[in-house]
């Protein structure tokens, strides 16, 4: 670069001042004297403070502090379409208020499972934050059930569960694995996002069956021409065609992304807990949980919250079972668990009924409450009319140790909670404004059925009249 005489000089006027200074070494020789610069005129000035800037602003910035640096946030779901939407809005609002305690809570609990569902998702080509899916299920709640019988952090009916190939009995139900039913839901999801062709559509669809958004899709065709990708989904909910939970179903998920990666800028605090690791380890048919805690050198709480999907209190008669240890404790298990007494690592005593006995007889000859005892006996047969166990047949009487162990849920093949053979109603009062097909969409049913349940040979109703309301009877998810 060049620079004229003057610049120099200026240079050399500026740049002592701008240098650290430090004391100077003994001169050996006197300097040459430096000739004192004649004063520079303004117009010389101004042109040499201009080049002056260039030369600085030509030199490469600093690099900023490595704790300057800002992460900038992303989705691999579509957030930003849609953050302002009425009803995301409207859940960012509800999660910051009043259900603020309860999103950090569960969000809390959701980082132990987080590493986990996210693996799964990305091997099955499906959007990682989609991980934020069992907050608005179950809040990331392994044991979480509803009054529809949907069990579990991904909250599948029993049909469909077993549909996707999780096992669910009277002794095991891995709904309540949080391993094998997020393997589960996200096979779902995929095949779901396969048939439809958008994320979520997938999503409402895993909610509220395929075949009610398939149909949606199909009826409102001309409505919805020239609407694509995840805009369907916000379309269709406008037609009112989807029941209200599925329509609210997205826009939480999309609230819940915001806020869970967010959390400071919502003024959030979202802490985290350890995540879930473990080893595994192989035990006979019908091994204690209590024996299972003592060869893994832990507690029987502890072997629980790994394997909530062992119903009994010991793993299922019939078969050896995979059980999970806390890490470290797979080292050694076999022997250890080979060491305890038999009668520890027994479950069941198996007994033959003779002419007479109850299950009440029984109960009472072993301590136990008779309640109890038919868990572990949930096909014994009975004598007609007298209802005295029939003879010959073999009976399960567990240790004391696998009745505290047990957890007290309902028959899993129940696919709804206090149901009957015949479906409960409610009566809903016609307010001034409100039509069939308004109410209809309020309490997930169809104008046609209102119209059945009351027997009205028309649409019209008025103010202050008194309607049944149909109740479905099954669940939205699985109800096609």
């Amino acid at each position: 670069m060049k620079v004229n005489h003057a610049l120099a000089l200026a240079l050399a006027a500026v740049l002592p001042a701008c240098m650290p200074s430090h004391r100077a070494a003994p001169a050996l020789t006197a300097p040459s004297p430096i000739p004192e610069a004649a004063p520079l005129d303004p117009q010389t000035s101004a042109r040499v403070a201009a080049e002056v800037a260039a030369i600085f602003a030509a030199l490469p910035p600093e690099p900023a502090p490595a704790d300057a640096v800002e992460t900038e946030v992303s989705w691999d779901i579509d957030v930003a379409s849609y953050d302002t939407h009425d009803r995301v809005a409207h859940y960012l609002r509800l999660f910051q208020g009043g259900s603020r305690d309860y999103l950090e809570s569960r969000l809390r609990r959701g980082t132990r499972y987080d590493a986990m569902i996210r693996a799964k998702l990305r091997a099955s080509d499906l959007p990682e934050d989609l991980a934020y899916l069992p907050f608005v299920e179950s809040g990331y709640d392994p044991n979480a059930y509803s009054r529809a019988a949907a069990v579990g952090m991904w909250q599948f009916m029993a049909t469909t569960a077993r549909a996707v190939g999780l096992r669910v009995d009277w002794w095991v139900d891995e709904r309540r694995d949080p391993v094998r039913s997020t393997d589960a839901a996200t096979r779902y999801l995929r095949d779901l996002r396969r048939q439809l062709g958008s994320v979520y559509l997938a999503v409402a669809a895993y909610n509220g069956g395929s075949g009610r958004i398939s149909r949606g899709l199909a009826k409102y065709a001309d409505d919805l021409d020239g609407t694509t990708g995840d805009d369907l989904f916000f379309a269709l909910a406008e037609t009112g065609h989807l029941r209200r939970e599925t329509r609210e179903y997205v826009p939480q998920l999309i609230a819940v992304a915001m806020l869970a990666k967010e959390p400071a800028r919502y003024g959030l605090e979202v802490g985290t807990v350890e995540p879930f690791a473990y080893d595994s380890a192989t035990v006979p048919a019908a091994t204690p949980l209590a024996a299972v805690a003592a060869a893994g050198n832990t507690t029987v709480d502890a072997i629980r919250d790994l394997n909530p999907h062992f119903l009994r209190g010991l793993t299922p008669p019939g078969a050896a079972s995979q059980v999970r240890v806390p890490v470290g404790a797979g080292a050694g298990f076999a022997a250890r668990f080979a060491a305890l007494p038999e009668k520890d690592r027994r479950g069941v005593t198996r007994v033959s009924t003779t002419k007479g006995q109850t299950m009440a007889s029984i109960a009472r000859a072993h301590d136990l409450a008779e309640r109890r005892l038919a868990w572990y006996n949930p096909t014994v047969r009975r004598a007609k009319p007298s209802g005295r166990l029939v003879s010959g047949q073999t009976i399960l009487v567990p240790s004391a140790a696998v009745v505290r162990a047990a957890v007290d849920v309902p028959d899993p093949s129940i696919e709804r909670y206090g149901s009957s053979t015949k479906p409960a109603t409610r009566t809903h009062t016609v307010r001034a404004g409100e039509s069939l097909s308004v109410i209809g969409r309020r309490y997930g049913t169809s104008v046609t059925q209102l119209k059945k349940a009351n027997g009205l040979q028309s649409d019209r109703i008025k103010p202050g009249q008194r309607l049944v309301v149909p109740a479905q009877s099954t669940s939205d998810r699985g109800a096609d």
